[in-house]
């Protein structure tokens, strides 16, 4: 792996996105989100992730080495937090039952460490020094969301699905942004998670109108604040070091 990492970010980022949607969508489909299996297969691949970012000495450039040192300009991350909280709005009923919700809620912590790191740091941080911020941001966030359409093959209605390919493409944006405009993972891990978790205990009974509501909020307020963070908030110097050329 990490020869590969030397040759070329690009394909490792690519390599680590395969590895993660077949190998986990396997595992949801054939033995379910609460599963013990899909719980520890993501352990595994978290483990094997920050292991190998551990050890080749790049905690600092993807992020996760400190909480972001511009926090003022980054709005407190009011707007991250906000969009973060949007399952809650729906109230509460628990997908499964006790196990099967505990490997759930284990599992979907999880997915937000692993699927920032595989987005946001490998892929985001190989095309910053391949090319622009700007087709950076853009295939970062895109695929991350194009990528949930895996959901499809995993029982998913169509669409619940492509519901949910807008929201993780908005999301997709907001936190590509945030990590490249802090120079920290840690927010959008956090952020990402807490979604992840909370969709496991939030209920699915909401009418189509507060579901419509919430997703025009969650466009809007992604869009905002990633003008916000675009135009007004200074790249700190850990992210213009890998750029090759910048857009903004």
């Amino acid at each position: 792996m990490a020869k590969l990492y030397q040759k070329s970010e690009i394909t490792f980022a690519i390599l680590w996105i395969v590895i993660y949607a077949v190998g986990m969508g396997t595992l949801q489909n054939n033995f379910g989100l609460d599963s013990l299996w899909h719980m520890l297969g993501l352990i595994v691949i978290s483990a094997a992730i920050f292991l190998f970012v551990k050890k080749n000495g790049l905690m600092g450039k993807y992020g996760l080495a400190d909480w972001a040192k511009n926090s003022r300009a980054m709005l407190w991350f009011i707007p991250l937090w906000l969009l973060s909280c949007m399952n809650l709005f729906g109230g509460f009923q628990p997908d499964y039952p006790v196990p099967g919700l505990i490997y759930a809620a284990v599992s979907m912590a999880l997915v937000g460490f692993a699927e920032e790191l595989i987005f946001r740091g490998f892929l985001f941080k190989a095309m910053l020094k391949d090319g622009s911020v700007t087709a950076a941001v853009i295939v970062s966030s895109v695929t991350f969301g194009m990528g949930h359409i895996i959901n499809l093959f995993t029982g998913h209605e169509l669409i619940a699905t492509l519901t949910q390919v807008v929201f993780a493409v908005a999301m997709g944006f907001v936190f590509t942004l945030v990590f490249y405009k802090s120079g920290s993972l840690l927010p959008g891990i956090l952020a990402h998670s807490f979604i992840d978790v909370t969709s496991v205990f939030a209920s699915d009974e909401g009418s189509q109108l507060v579901n419509l509501i919430l997703h025009i909020v969650i466009v809007v307020v992604s869009a905002a604040y990633c003008l916000y963070l675009a135009k007004r908030v200074e790249t700190p110097a850990i992210n213009r070091a890998d750029i090759k050329q910048t857009n903004y």
